[in-house]
């Protein structure tokens, strides 16, 4: 009988399906606020289509760098995340990890 009572995923493997999942989030929310806020300034400054496209290509901007930064999970030498390898060094992708300075 299997001892982990969520099966046989990794902890790794959770940790992918929630940063996807938290990615996924981030692309309807930055979609959402960008393409408001463009439909909020057209009515605001009556500038009809304009706002509202220029939210449609910020969003899809934003959308993009957080697809990209979901590739980049994966290599440890990327992105922001930072990985640890088997013998301990770690790989920083720009953000200090939370172990630092225990």
């Amino acid at each position: 009988m299997d001892k982990n009572p969520l099966g046989s995923h990794s902890r790794r493997d959770w940790r992918m399906v929630g940063a996807a999942s938290g990615i996924g989030c981030t692309v309807v929310i930055s979609l959402l606020a960008t393409i408001g806020g463009g439909v909020f300034l057209d009515r605001w400054l009556g500038i009809a289509p304009v706002g509202v496209l220029s939210g449609v290509a910020l969003g899809l901007a934003a959308a993009g760098y957080s697809l990209y930064e979901l590739t980049m999970l994966g290599d440890p030498d990327r992105g922001i995340v930072t990985v640890r390898k088997q013998d301990g060094d770690e790989l920083s992708g720009g953000r200090p990890s939370r172990d630092e300075g225990r």
